[in-house]
């Protein structure tokens, strides 16, 4: 018998909505890639959403990606999982604005429209709530700009995480790669903390 267990994504009354961090990114920068490799936002992931995402004001971002015939489901429409994936980039995206690394412990998407390829989705997100190490997350993402019909929202709880979880967790050649990569000079929203082996 499987235990259950449902983590919420709506945040606790004893959540707090936390300052932005001093040196997150201003509101209108765009956030660079957490890595390049990434599925969401990576440039070098050649059938990626190669999302690009910005700070917006106070704990917000916006972000947009392209359909393409890659991300397809049905013919000419994106498949659901590839709208969740977008959802979950651009949700975590939001801790760049605390400065602390996370990872994803529960997402919740509801889809309301169907994404035709070629369509360009926005979506807005923003943090609701921290309550100790969770983080509570909601977007709304739209077809064709901010002002576009909504076709997808979505609420998702994070869980920040020491690096140590992604050295002891992620493939070893990755993780080696990644810190010479940053050790050269890649920016990335964690490159203040140590991500040697």
């Amino acid at each position: 018998m499987v235990a259950s267990y449902v983590l919420p994504t709506d945040p606790p009354e004893s959540a707090t909505i936390p300052d932005r961090h001093p040196d997150a990114p201003a509101p209108g920068s765009e956030l660079a890639s957490h890595y390049p490799r990434c599925f969401g936002c990576g440039a070098d992931h050649p059938t990626g959403l190669h999302m690009q995402v910005f700070a917006t004001d106070g704990l917000g971002i916006s972000a947009e990606f392209e359909v393409t015939e890659h991300h397809q489901g049905a013919p000419g429409l994106a498949h659901g999982g590839v709208l969740a994936a977008a959802f979950d980039e651009a949700l975590g995206a939001l801790n760049w604005l605390l400065r602390m690394p996370a990872v994803t412990a529960r997402l919740e998407t509801d889809f309301r429209k169907p994404v035709p390829v070629g369509q360009i989705v926005h979506i807005d997100g923003k943090i609701v709530g921290v309550d100790g190490r969770k983080v509570y997350t909601q977007a709304v993402g739209r077809l064709g700009g901010a002002d576009g019909p909504v076709v997808l929202t979505a609420a998702a709880l994070f869980i920040q995480v020491g690096l140590e979880h992604f050295q002891d967790n992620g493939r070893p050649e990755d993780v080696e790669r990644t810190a010479a990569e940053r050790a050269a000079g890649g920016a990335a929203p964690w490159a203040h903390l140590d991500v040697s082996p």
